[in-house]
């Protein structure tokens, strides 16, 4: 029997995905996009996720899957937080904006966008 490792235990890249519910290959992207994450590297270029670093994947995980931001959304919300590099918000980040950086004539609200999302979802499952 495998025994649980503890909050503050550091996790591999793949207890770290297996816990989070995405691909290694999703977590090794994540970290070309999001400067605050920045697991430890031992030798071999072996990564190590601290409990700072799961705490913000979670954060990540949430803004993009969740939420539905685009990376870019993902990066604005949590530079928003101002925190520093392998801390989380202590709050739950407000909802997204209109889409980000498009004119008020051509701005969608969330609920349409998630709309739009899971029509599209529907349509490419059929």
């Amino acid at each position: 029997m495998v025994t649980p490792k503890p909050d503050t235990a550091f996790r591999t890249i793949s207890e770290a995905a297996d816990e989070i519910g995405v691909p290694q290959h999703v977590l090794r992207f994540w970290e070309t996009r999001f400067t605050q994450l920045q697991p430890l590297k031992r030798g071999g270029n072996r990564r190590y996720y601290r409990p700072a670093d799961m705490e913000l994947l979670r954060t990540i995980r949430a803004l993009l899957h969740d939420q539905g931001l685009t990376i870019r959304g993902a990066q604005l919300a949590l530079a928003k937080t101002g925190k520093p590099a392998g801390s989380t918000p202590a709050e739950p980040l407000a909802p997204a904006p209109a889409v980000l950086l498009a004119p008020p004539s051509q701005q969608i609200d969330l609920a349409q966008l998630r709309a739009i999302r899971d029509r599209l979802r529907t349509a490419l499952a059929a």
